[in-house]
């Protein structure tokens, strides 16, 4: 609970430099959880916009600036992208996020500064502030037992772009624990826990209700199994089930 109130007082103090210096703040990269609480906020900050971005579209973990309704001159986030690339492919072991993340926090820096990690093949992209980058490029040379290449990614065509595999079902009706028990293939009922806890996001927003129902194109979050996004439903069955298709972040 102190965590969440010191959290919740850190971001009132940006807010009110923004407004009060005309300036643009930013948070640190927020989880979805931390994303829900700043959203709660806003209505105490009428007279400041909060934006959320990760360094590409529809990141999980994400920044949020803040600034003045009619601020005058334009601005960026400050993050930047860095690929990870074994120095030798043929020596290189399999890595997995969680070794990539390991490797970052063995450095011994907070969560925070780091972004989304994007991992494809033998390759992998993570998003950081942009105060931390020359760190990182100094001194992270291994993952695991794999010697890396590190490099920051200018080119915004060179982003990673995350992969989806498309999964085709039916369901009783277009309910968040119905569209979460198809994705992750488990029975419905185990998801209720999930849902009833304080697991799942749907656009970063924690719902907690069972019987809530996703719009087509929401992208859905549930925190220890992965994210995806509904596609909207495709047919109706004689039966009566609604026949919908999903696109889950692998």
């Amino acid at each position: 609970m102190e965590k969440d109130e010191f959290f919740l007082k850190r971001i009132r103090e940006l807010a009110n430099l923004s407004y009060q210096r005309d300036i643009v703040t930013f948070s640190d990269f927020l989880n979805l959880n931390e994303q829900n609480m700043v959203s709660s906020l806003k209505r105490q900050f009428p007279q400041i916009v909060m934006e959320t971005f990760g360094g590409y579209e529809n990141a999980e973990r994400q920044m949020v600036a803040f600034h003045p309704d009619a601020l005058a001159f334009t601005w960026e986030y400050p993050i930047d992208c860095l690929k990870i690339e074994p120095k030798a492919i043929k020596f290189s072991e399999s890595l997995t996020h969680r070794d990539y993340l390991g490797a970052l926090l063995n450095l011994g820096i907070e969560r925070s500064v780091i972004g989304d990690i994007v991992v494809q093949e033998k390759a992998a992209w993570f998003f950081c502030q942009n105060k931390m980058t020359d760190f990182f490029l100094d001194n992270l040379c291994r993952v695991r037992h794999t010697n890396i290449l590190i490099t920051k990614v200018d080119d915004p065509d060179e982003l990673p772009r995350p992969k989806l595999e498309a999964i085709n079902g039916t369901c009783a009706s277009v309910r968040l624990d119905s569209l979460i028990s198809l994705a992750f293939k488990a029975s419905r009922s185990s998801m209720v826990s999930y849902i009833e806890g304080g697991q799942v996001f749907v656009n970063g927003k924690l719902i907690t209700s069972n019987g809530y129902e996703p719009k087509e194109g929401d992208i859905i979050s549930v925190r220890g199994k992965g994210r995806f996004i509904f596609d909207g439903m495709s047919h109706q069955t004689k039966k009566g089930r609604c026949g919908v298709r999903i696109l889950r972040y692998i």
